[in-house]
């Protein structure tokens, strides 16, 4: 495989540096979407409006050649609104299925929050299986799919929170948060004429990534290592502070979330840091804490560092 990750690491490389020259000084946060993209995963990017979220998920759209779909999401969003809609044509004596914004590789709905809960309903199906039902007929969704979800954490009036159970059907969940004094002065600088994402080249297509989604399903997870994510996994369902843990969905997002950070990383094998570094944006928002324990100030990423000096590391690995 090493020949194979290779080059699949020089197309992940030209996809990251087109993505760094929109947005400035988020690598960790660019690795991320590229990680939950190869795991085939979906992402919640929670935010303050402005930080770069719709520019970042248009630049990587347009850097693989792939398709592109926004969902403004408000209270008057219906559900088909999303998935489309069977229209009758009189002449023929047919309905014609007219497909939805859903309907694409890239899809950001953004505010996802402000559409109500039947609404938001309707991309459960998506995210979870790859296909959609409109009147009883399946249609399978382009792949790669991937979507990117945004909510505003500071403004809660009129949304409807996300529910733990689609909470759970989000890969990950981060934010870019505001730059530093120096990158957002050289934004300043970058877009004075005009704005880096017009002039953007794709560097790889839809059919590439898809090839690097199935070889990332190949790098190696050491039995030490897939032990010690279990036993991660299972001291969140233990932890006294923890109220609701893991879900063995997160178990298995966890995996393909580490073995895709692998292969970006240039290895085709998982190391512990690999999960660690991960562990946050994959657990943290499927983590409910007690009652008592947010009272005391505890939060769920310091509680998730308690988690980590309970479980020993494997020290020896064989890949």
């Amino acid at each position: 495989m090493e020949a194979i990750v290779k080059e699949d690491i020089q197309i992940l490389k030209r996809v990251q540096a087109n993505l760094e020259s929109c947005i400035l000084g988020k690598t960790d946060e660019i690795k991320l979407l590229l990680t939950a993209m190869l795991a085939g995963g979906h992402v919640l990017l929670e935010d303050v409006p402005g930080t770069g979220k719709t520019v970042l998920i248009k630049s990587l759209a347009k850097s693989i050649r792939g398709q592109f779909r926004r969902i403004q999401c408000n209270p008057d969003l219906l559900p088909t609104d999303i998935t489309g809609v069977s229209i009758y044509h009189p002449k023929d004596e047919v309905f014609v299925f007219r497909p939805g914004p859903v309907m694409t590789h890239i899809l950001l709905a953004d505010e996802i929050n402000r559409a109500t809960t039947k609404t938001q309903s309707a991309l459960l199906e998506a995210m979870e299986e790859g296909h959609i039902t409109v009147d009883g007929e399946t249609h399978t969704l382009p792949k790669p799919f991937l979507l990117l979800a945004t909510q505003n954490p500071i403004d809660f009036e009129g949304t409807y929170m996300l529910p733990e159970a689609q909470l759970d059907r989000f890969m990950m969940k981060f934010s870019l948060g505001y730059p530093d004094e120096a990158t957002e002065t050289k934004m300043i600088i970058s877009q004075s004429v005009s704005h880096p994402l017009e002039h953007l080249q794709p560097v790889a297509d839809v059919e590439h990534i898809g090839e690097i989604q199935q070889r990332a399903k190949q790098v190696h997870l050491d039995d030490a290592v897939a032990g010690y994510l279990v036993a991660v996994i299972r001291k969140t369902r233990e932890h006294a502070a923890i109220f609701l843990g893991a879900s063995p969905r997160a178990t298995l997002a966890l995996v393909q979330a580490s073995k895709a950070y692998a292969l970006i990383q240039e290895r085709d094998y998982v190391i512990p840091d690999d999960i660690k570094f991960l562990a946050p944006f994959v657990l943290g928002h499927r983590i409910i804490l007690q009652a008592e324990a947010r009272m005391d100030g505890a939060t769920v990423q310091s509680v998730l560092q308690s988690v980590f000096q309970q479980v020993r590391v494997p020290v020896r690995l064989e890949k």
